[in-house]
């Protein structure tokens, strides 16, 4: 498996990056995790417009989700005169009807389902192409999962935005790869069941024994390098920062 980061900032983009965004690679497969708000723009350096296999959405606030009404737009009205097969997406109770309300000044808005195939995540296992996937529900004031990812006896987790779980625990358990979201500072913001600070995604990767930690969704507002120390001192395996365009083979 191949991950590559489109985007990486949490709540709204930076100078730097784009909002969320993860692409998977196996076997010519072409999975991305979550859209957030620029990430399409900088999808295209990485992919083709039209060469996405498939969308999951861990949950349905701006930053993962908003840029699916441009892919819709680019789907719909195709450049080149075509029609795009509907792509599989699969995300939250509710999926659809939240993006077809968010452009439903569009007279098009109701043809969302001709080019998004819309399946509701529950937690489970199940298959998107060559990947075996299991999710969970986290905890976040909205339905929000973490998804876990297996190929070739490899495997990837990614927490979307969660707070403390041993739900999230689960589904990193062993992972070869832990894409982990630490939105807040230790000892600064203190609000249950909304984001982990990097602390708390060291504590995660250690009680999971995952193998390799990366930190991501880190907010413009928060020094990552704190995020990075924080997670350090609770966790002996190897941890870093993420950044736009970066790629990890797993």
């Amino acid at each position: 498996m191949k991950l590559t980061v489109v985007g990486c900032s949490g709540s709204f983009p930076s100078a730097e990056s784009a909002c969320s965004s993860y692409l998977i690679e196996a076997d010519g497969f072409r999975l991305l995790l979550d859209m957030g708000n620029g990430a399409l723009g900088e999808l295209q350096r990485h992919c083709g417009l039209y060469d996405l296999d498939a969308i999951f959405l861990s949950h349905l606030h701006a930053d993962h989700c908003i840029d699916m009404l441009a892919y819709f737009v680019a789907r719909y009205y195709r450049y080149d005169g075509g029609r795009c097969a509907p792509i599989p997406v699969h995300g939250p109770e509710g999926t659809e009807q939240r993006l077809t309300t968010a452009y439903a000044d569009t007279p098009s808005a109701s043809s969302m389902s001709e080019v998004f195939d819309f399946h509701t995540v529950k937690p489970g296992t199940f298959e998107i192409g060559p990947f075996t996937v299991h999710t969970e529900l986290l905890r976040h004031p909205v339905e929000s999962y973490g998804i876990r990812i297996e190929h070739g006896g490899r495997s990837f987790t990614y927490s979307g935005d969660t707070g403390v779980t041993a739900a999230l625990d689960e589904l990193a358990r062993e992972a070869d790869l832990f894409l982990c979201e630490a939105a807040f500072t230790y000892g600064k913001e203190d609000i249950p069941d909304l984001h982990l600070n990097g602390r708390e995604a060291g504590e995660t990767a250690a009680r999971a024994r995952a193998r390799k930690l990366i930190l991501t969704h880190i907010p413009p507002w928060t020094d990552p390098q704190v995020n990075l120390r924080d997670a350090r001192a609770v966790y002996d395996g190897p941890v870093e920062l993420t950044a736009p365009g970066m790629t990890y083979e797993i």
